[in-house]
C-alpha cells in the first residue's frame, strides 16, 4: 500500500472517480467511496447519481468564457483516457449552439467563440437546412457549429474509465455509502452504511448530495429535470447518425442528444429543457424524484417540441427519465 497520509475521496461520479484517478497516480495513499449505478431505479432506496447515462453533451463553445475554458481543457484529455483505459468514452459527432439572431444566447457565444479561438462556422437558417436538412429551427434563428472535437460523452463509461484507472495506480475502491463525517484530533472520521473509518484528510465530490455528506445547510441549488427518449428503428438511428449535438437558447434551456445506443440495446435520440425548477433539499427529496421517472406534461412538452425540430424523423416509442 502507498505510504503517506490516507485520503478518502467520497463520491464516485464524473468528479470523484478523476479526483482519485489523479491523487493516486501522484502516489497518494487513496481510498474511493461510493455506491454502484442502481439496477432499478423506481426501487431503489440509496444514493442516485445523475452520471447515470450514456450521453451528455460536450462543446468547447459556450456562453460563459469560465465554462468554455473548462470543456476545453476537459476535452483535450478524452483521448489520453480512452487510449489509457482501453474504453471509448467520446462520440465526436460535432455541436450546434442555435438561437434567435438577435439574442443574447448567440451574441454571448460569437464573442466567447472569437476570445477562446475556437474553431466554428456560423450558419444562417437557409444554410444550417443544406447542412442538416432534418433539423429545423423557428423562424429567425441561426446556428454556431463546432464540426470538431465536440459531441457527447458517455458518463457511465468516463466514470468507470476513470475509476478503472485509479484503482490501477493504487486506489482503493469502497462499494459503500457515506452517511456522517465528523472531524477528529487526527483527521477525519468517516461513517459509512458498513461501520467507521478514520482518514487523514478527506475529499467530498458527492454532487447534489455534498451538502448532506458534509452536515451542513444547503448551499446548493439541486433541481430535478425529465428528459424524454424517442426511440429510433435501426435504420432511422443509421440515416441520423450524422447529427451533432444541440443546444438551444430557448427560456427553458433545451438540448437534444443525437441517436445514442443504450445499455438495453435499443437507439434513442434525447431531449430535455424543464419550464420550471423543482427544488430538491433532502437526499429524501432527491430520492423520490428520481424514482418517480420524471414528469409526464413536461415529457409531453418535450415530444411536440421534438416534432417541430425533426418533422421527418419517424420515431417508434416515447419514454422519460428523471435526472
Amino acid at each position: 500500500m502507498t505510504a503517506g497520509p490516507k485520503i478518502a475521496v467520497i463520491g464516485r461520479g464524473l468528479i470523484g472517480s478523476a479526483a482519485a484517478r489523479y491523487l493516486a497516480a501522484d502516489g497518494h495513499n487513496v481510498t474511493l467511496i461510493g455506491p454502484t449505478e442502481p439496477v432499478e431505479k423506481r426501487t431503489h432506496q440509496g444514493v442516485f447519481g445523475s452520471h447515470y447515462d450514456e450521453g451528455r453533451i460536450t462543446r468547447k463553445n459556450a456562453t460563459d468564457r469560465f465554462w468554455a475554458e473548462a470543456s476545453i481543457a476537459s476535452i483535450a484529455r478524452y483521448k489520453e483516457i480512452e487510449a489509457s483505459s482501453g474504453s471509448a468514452v467520446f462520440s465526436p459527432v460535432g455541436a450546434l449552439m442555435a438561437g434567435a439572431d438577435d439574442g443574447a444566447f448567440l451574441k454571448d457565444a460569437r464573442q466567447v467563440a472569437s476570445e477562446l479561438s475556437v474553431l466554428h462556422q456560423d450558419l444562417s437558417q437557409e444554410l444550417l437546412a443544406e447542412v442538416i436538412p432534418d433539423l429545423t429551427l423557428p423562424n429567425g434563428w441561426s446556428a454556431l457549429w463546432e464540426p470538431q472535437d465536440s459531441g457527447h460523452i458517455s458518463p457511465r463509461r468516463l466514470v468507470a474509465a476513470q475509476t478503472k484507472l485509479a484503482t490501477v495506480a493504487g486506489a482503493m475502491l469502497w462499494d459503500v455509502a457515506v452517511i456522517g463525517l465528523k472531524e477528529t484530533a487526527s483527521g477525519v472520521r468517516v461513517q459509512t452504511t458498513e461501520g467507521r473509518h478514520d482518514f487523514d484528510q478527506v475529499l467530498v465530490a458527492a454532487g447534489g448530495m455534498s451538502d448532506h455528506v458534509l452536515g451542513r445547510p444547503p448551499s446548493y441549488r439541486v433541481c430535478g429535470r425529465t428528459v424524454a427518449l424517442f426511440e429510433l428503428s435501426e435504420a432511422e438511428a443509421e440515416r441520423l447518425s450524422h447529427l451533432p449535438s444541440l443546444v438551444m437558447g430557448t427560456p427553458e434551456g433545451h438540448y437534444l442528444l443525437p441517436p445514442i445506443r443504450y445499455p438495453d440495446g435499443k437507439t434513442y435520440m434525447k431531449l430535455g429543457g424543464d419550464p420550471d425548477d423543482i427544488l430538491l433539499t433532502s437526499p429524501q427529496d432527491i430520492g423520490d424524484w428520481f424514482r418517480t421517472g420524471g414528469r409526464i406534461e413536461v415529457r409531453d412538452d418535450q415530444t411536440a417540441r421534438f416534432r417541430v425540430l425533426f418533422p421527418g424523423v419517424e420515431f417508434k416509442s416515447v419514454s422519460m427519465d428523471a435526472c
